[in-house]
């Protein structure tokens, strides 16, 4: 395989989040987790965020940028009881504020519960339905 050829996989490979439909984003507040492998050790490490924005592909996460963010995370939602969702990091903001990509969607009845458990106002009445 020439160099050229192989350059152009590695190329595909990156922009293949970005080809993907977009869904809308909601704004939210949650607290969460990012798990991560450091160094490439068996163990996993974590970190306190909060998810400020939400889609069913992608969120937007507030997180105290001073340290190395690995590329590849778990991100842990305790309160709606939402474990381990695999995410890509997509962009970091100087504002402390990371944008990730899922690595598979989230279900509606996820996204509903993550809503429920939101402290943002516009998340006020949202209910639990326990029969679906």
């Amino acid at each position: 395989m020439s160099g050229a050829a192989q350059h152009f996989l590695n190329k595909e490979e990156s922009f293949m989040y970005d080809r993907e439909a977009n869904f809308p984003m909601e704004d939210t507040r949650n607290e969460a987790r990012i798990e991560f492998t450091e160094k490439g050790m068996q163990h996993l490490s974590s970190r306190r965020c909060e998810i400020i924005k939400l889609s069913k592909s992608s969120a937007l996460i507030g997180i105290m940028t001073q340290f190395q963010l690995p590329r590849n995370f778990y991100l842990d939602i305790p309160s709606a009881r939402i474990p381990l969702i695999g995410c890509l990091l997509k962009r970091v903001h100087a504002n402390n504020i990371i944008e990730a990509r899922f690595l598979r969607l989230l279900t509606d009845r996820d996204l509903n519960r993550i809503f429920v458990y939101s402290t943002h106002p516009n998340h006020r009445n949202r209910t639990l339905d326990i029969y679906r």
